[in-house]
């Protein structure tokens, strides 16, 4: 028996469909499936699952970054701000944000999404509100931290949930759908905060408290309702039948992963995550993009307001860069997942963010400036969801991929803390140090990129070549070295991406 016919299938990238038996672990084989179209089963899923949490995730950007509109219109003055106060505001959001992204992913595997995500979204809703009542710097970084710590399980929390239900080639798209809501969030909140503002006055509160309070209640509204619409788990959805719910489990655990029909927490899923170069590399990719989003988003009305247009134009003059972002990004999305390549893809719009940072940073006119936004817009926004895709593909185990996720994204924001700070007021009106910063995150990004994409080629062609090969049973063949087990489903769920038959993404 050659090593092939030993170690079963091998999948050479996330399209290419195989047959297993780890099926039979978890998977209903008794359960007659023959009846479930698997892509009108889609359809269904993707119907219940994106447009909500598309929603959810809108109003989470939103209500982080609004403060940057709200600042348009007198937040600083009348809470009696420097400018060093207002950056300190901005960076406390992150800190919180980025220490409760793990924890909160590993609850919300240990309990049901439904509960565990709505709960989170209806107590940050409350702090979103609470900012339109205060009256003093204190009381605001003090509400800044508290929505920092409930937005954190959110994002990174839906990623890791949608991976539980889509093959590796499927979850491309999705995911830049999903994350397409921030684009949408960013065109949104610059026309509802000049709607808002015209509420100046009323109930005797300045019209930047009320962009607070009625986006709070909104999410606040959104919450509540989540209970009630937000699904589960594959094995444990209401919406599907036990046909739908088999045929759901044994695609996924064709696709490599093997773990889709239930894993039990252990330690030692938590510590691969920690120990896999993987996650470190991934967590450069991802900090390479995301400090620049957080910049771009934060900042890019007062950039506007600065190369020459007040408050409601620049609000306004943000709607179409943020609409051709979330085109491009859904474009991105769909192109990685038909063609696979996601590491090309992310080298290439990197070079296109640095272009466009590059003319901002030597730009003294306000419309080229204009065209270099659009460019950095176009060279962030996709990256995101086609780095936390491209790590996720290459991460099996779900509690292990529920900590890499995690820890990719986390790192990322905490360096939303450095966002905060780079676009200073007495750099204006170009902001040169500002642009320049975050040219030097794209550079980071690119390379780390570039590092990734060799390492993951090179540890394929070292499984081709027999060089991971476990020892299986009484069959010849295999190192010791690598690990001696009974069958091969033993191997696959005891090693997960470190399994010589699993092949990564590039």
């Amino acid at each position: 028996m050659s090593d092939q016919e030993k170690k079963g299938p091998i999948v050479e990238s996330a399209d290419v469909p195989v047959e297993t038996t780890s099926s039979e672990n978890g998977a209903a084989p008794d359960i007659d499936t023959s009846g479930v179209d698997e892509k009108k089963l889609l359809r269904k899923i993707d119907m219940q699952l994106i447009p909500w949490l598309s929603l959810l995730y809108l109003l989470s950007f939103l209500d982080r970054t609004s403060i940057g509109n709200a600042k348009l219109y007198h937040l600083t003055d009348d809470l009696h701000m420097t400018d060093k106060q207002y950056l300190i505001s901005l960076t406390v959001f992150y800190f919180s944000y980025s220490i409760f992204e793990v924890p909160s992913n590993v609850f919300l595997k240990r309990l049901r999404p439904s509960i565990w995500l709505s709960g989170l979204m209806l107590l940050w809703g409350v702090m979103m509100t609470l900012q339109g009542v205060v009256t003093n710097y204190p009381s605001l970084v003090g509400i800044r931290i508290l929505l920092g710590t409930f937005e954190a399980g959110l994002f990174p929390g839906v990623n890791y949930y949608l991976s539980c239900w889509y093959k590796r080639s499927e979850f491309g798209i999705r995911a830049a759908v999903f994350f397409s809501a921030a684009t949408v969030s960013g065109a949104f909140g610059g026309l509802l905060a000049a709607a808002i503002s015209n509420m100046d006055g009323i109930g005797g509160k300045p019209g930047w408290a009320w962009i607070f309070i009625l986006e709070g209640l909104a999410t606040v509204i959104a919450g509540v309702v989540s209970f009630w619409i937000i699904q589960d788990f594959p094995d444990t959805a209401k919406f599907l039948s036990d046909a739908e719910r088999a045929v759901i489990i044994r695609r996924l655990q064709a696709d490599d992963q093997f773990s889709a029909a239930g894993e039990k927490l252990k330690m030692k899923y938590i510590w691969q995550s920690f120990a896999d170069w993987k996650t470190w590399v991934g967590m450069i990719i991802y900090v390479g993009c995301d400090m620049p989003l957080y910049s771009f988003s934060l900042f890019l009305p007062t950039i506007i307001n600065q190369i020459g247009y007040t408050a409601t134009p620049a609000n306004l003059l943000t709607v179409p860069v943020y609409a051709f972002a979330c085109i491009i990004t859904c474009i991105v999305g769909f192109c990685a997942d038909r063609y696979g390549h996601r590491g090309l893809f992310n080298i290439g719009f990197f070079i296109l963010g640095a272009i466009g940072y590059i003319i901002l940073i030597v730009s003294r006119n306000g419309a080229l400036s204009y065209v270099g936004v659009y460019l950095a817009a176009c060279g962030i926004y996709p990256v995101i969801p086609n780095t936390i895709a491209w790590m996720s593909n290459n991460v099996e185990g779900s509690y292990k991929r529920s900590v890499s996720i995690a820890m990719v994204i986390g790192f990322g924001n905490i360096n939303g803390a450095v966002s905060s700070n780079v676009y200073r007021e007495a750099d204006r009106p170009w902001y040169t140090l500002g642009h320049r910063l975050v040219l030097m995150y794209i550079a980071f990004g690119l390379i780390a990129s570039t590092v990734y994409l060799f390492l993951a080629h090179r540890e394929n062609q070292r499984r081709d070549r027999g060089e991971r090969d476990e020892v299986i049973g009484k069959m010849e063949g295999g190192n010791k070295r690598n690990g001696a087990y009974e069958n091969i489903d033993t191997a696959r769920q005891d090693k997960g991406d470190e399994w010589s038959g699993y092949r990564y993404t590039l």
